[in-house]
């Protein structure tokens, strides 16, 4: 719907020869609805935000063993060495709530899973997932050994002559 500026329709209603009275009275009130609400405060501009995945590695295996791990969003501002302090001080707090003295969380399963995402956003930190997912190694190259492609064939069909050799 187009909006309209107060003054113009002002001037429109004048040029039709309104009462003044009834014009006057229609005026205040268009101007009293275009007023801002009180109760509606200027937010600040969203903060922008940056992934970060966080693995699980108890045991210090990191490159051999496939993992675990989450995905999180911190300020793009930020340094990602600082997601694992905004976690444990997202759990901290949470811990020291009513709910959190009953159930603490104690490993990062449990912080990720049991705490709110009041606690996660007070620290500036966005759990993007609650469940850990599996996290893939690659060496940063695409295969080339041995793949033929053919038009009009699958990757995934064997040859006539790999058929051969079972």
């Amino acid at each position: 719907m187009p909006k309209i500026d107060v003054n113009k329709v002002a001037e429109i209603l004048k040029k039709n020869q309104l009462d003044p009275a009834l014009m006057r009275k229609v005026i205040e009130e268009m101007n009293i609805a275009v007023q801002p609400d009180p109760s509606e405060e200027e937010k600040p501009p969203p903060v922008k935000k940056q992934f970060v995945f966080i693995v699980s590695d108890p045991e210090g295996k990191m490159p051999s063993d496939d993992f675990v791990g989450w995905v999180l969003q911190i300020p793009e501002s930020e340094s990602p060495a600082t997601a694992l302090d905004r976690v444990h001080r997202a759990a901290y707090d949470f811990n020291a709530t009513k709910k959190g003295q009953l159930l603490p969380a104690t490993t990062m399963g449990d912080i990720m899973e049991s705490v709110p995402a009041k606690q996660f956003k007070e620290s500036e930190v966005w759990v993007k997932t609650k469940v850990p997912v599996l996290m893939l190694k690659s060496n940063n190259e695409l295969p080339s050994d041995d793949l033929k492609v053919e038009k009009g064939k699958r990757l995934d069909e064997p040859d006539d002559d790999e058929s051969a050799e079972f």
